[in-house]
């Protein structure tokens, strides 16, 4: 056997066993392949049925959230009238309510000096209201 032929019957071993690794790697490749497969199927399988529930899910809340705003510009117009009711109410019955208010104390005021007839002796000095003489007390002389 030659240099050449020997070269040869070893370039053609390597070439084997290169082509070996790369029917192994390519065999295992495969099978990754299929595993991933069957779990995007199975995923796919799941996520399905519970997209169609979160759509479901997602239009229930808009209809709710739709009767929470009826509600809500029901309650703020229900607010404007009271608030009106109220300015109304205030305005028609707070004057006369004042007005008899005033009347009472002055009723109280006239009544309360009528019962009392002594003169009222305090006088006023510098905006300061000074009490009058002092009256002498009963059985004391």
């Amino acid at each position: 056997m030659s240099g050449g032929e020997v070269a040869g019957i070893l370039v053609a071993v390597f070439w084997a066993i290169l082509v070996s690794f790369l029917a192994v790697a390519l065999y295992r490749l495969a099978q990754t392949l299929r595993a991933a497969t069957r779990l995007v199927t199975s995923v796919t399988e799941q996520a399905v049925p519970l997209l169609g529930e979160a759509s479901v899910t997602v239009r229930t809340a808009q209809n709710q959230l739709a009767r929470v705003d009826a509600i809500a510009s029901d309650v703020q117009e229900v607010t404007a009238n009271a608030s009106a009711l109220s300015s109304t109410v205030s305005t028609t019955f707070g004057g006369p309510l004042v007005k008899v208010a005033a009347f009472g104390y002055g009723v109280r005021q006239a009544l309360g000096r009528r019962g009392n007839r002594t003169p009222d002796t305090s006088r006023t000095e510098r905006g300061r209201t000074v009490p009058g003489a002092r009256r002498p007390r009963r059985g004391r002389s």
